[in-house]
């Protein structure tokens, strides 16, 4: 599929979405910076401190460009498909989690 296709369907978008994270190590940087995302989220909701929420998105994401910029060489598919981007980011973590993406 070309980058002009408009995916309708989160199933039709996921495996483009693989596609453009075929580089191990930007897979990694992925899984590290939403891990730590979600540890920054976690501990901003038992403390309270609501500002760190912000601070848990721009760490995963800072990561995750990291790795697509200077490993997989291609822009994030969060510019063209946020949505659809954030749910493949954790739909990637957890297969990768779960040992069906290696690591």
């Amino acid at each position: 599929m070309t980058t002009q296709t408009r995916y309708q369907t989160f199933e039709e978008f996921y495996p483009y979405y693989l596609q453009e994270h075929s580089n191990r190590t930007c897979r990694r940087l992925h899984f590290i910076g939403s891990s730590l995302g979600l540890l920054i989220a976690a501990y901003a909701v038992v403390t309270q401190s609501w500002w760190l929420i912000a601070v848990a998105f721009i760490q995963g994401y800072a990561f995750a460009w990291v790795g697509h910029f200077f490993f997989e060489h291609n822009k994030p598919a969060t510019f063209q498909y946020p949505w659809m981007s954030y749910m493949g980011d954790w739909k990637m973590w957890w297969q990768t989690l779960t040992g069906k993406i290696a690591f």
